[in-house]
């Protein structure tokens, strides 16, 4: 993993990141559109904003993965945790543990905030990350649901 730095989202790494979520929604087989794209920018771009974003630069400067994170209340155990919304790496970068260091970059920021865990979810056959994130953390016993509004 030489070279490779965990910073912020900012601005001067809106193109890359355009590239890298359109590429994260690609492989999750949802449709974005440009001005969704947007509006999480927005977001990551507001200091007010809960959703906060993390890029992985190369040596070069470019952003070649993401990771877009926020608090959530834990009421059962009256605290907070972390919530990992999106984690994506390039094709081309991976194997690098590019996540590893996005995930852990997470963490500490979990840490110092005093979050008592960071949860994300995952799609059943995406066997690559599952092994990546098996590793990393416990999978849990928790089934998701989805209603539609």
């Amino acid at each position: 993993m030489t070279g490779i730095r965990i910073v912020p989202a900012a601005p001067e790494h809106r193109a890359d990141w355009d590239r890298l979520y359109a590429g994260y929604a690609a492989f999750y087989k949802v449709e974005q559109t440009p001005a969704m794209r947007e509006t999480v920018w927005s977001w990551l771009m507001d200091p007010a904003h809960e959703v906060k974003g993390l890029v992985a630069l190369d040596d070069a400067g470019r952003a070649v993965g993401l990771a877009h994170y926020r608090p959530y209340a834990r009421p059962l155990r009256g605290g907070y945790g972390g919530f990992l919304d999106d984690l994506f790496v390039d094709p081309a970068m991976r194997g690098r543990r590019i996540a590893d260091a996005l995930i852990e970059a997470v963490a500490a920021i979990g840490r110092q905030r005093g979050w008592g865990v960071i949860r994300w979810i995952t799609a059943d056959d995406n066997y690559r990350g599952r092994g990546v994130y098996d590793r990393l953390a416990t999978r849990t016993m928790w089934i998701t649901y989805d209603k539609a509004l």
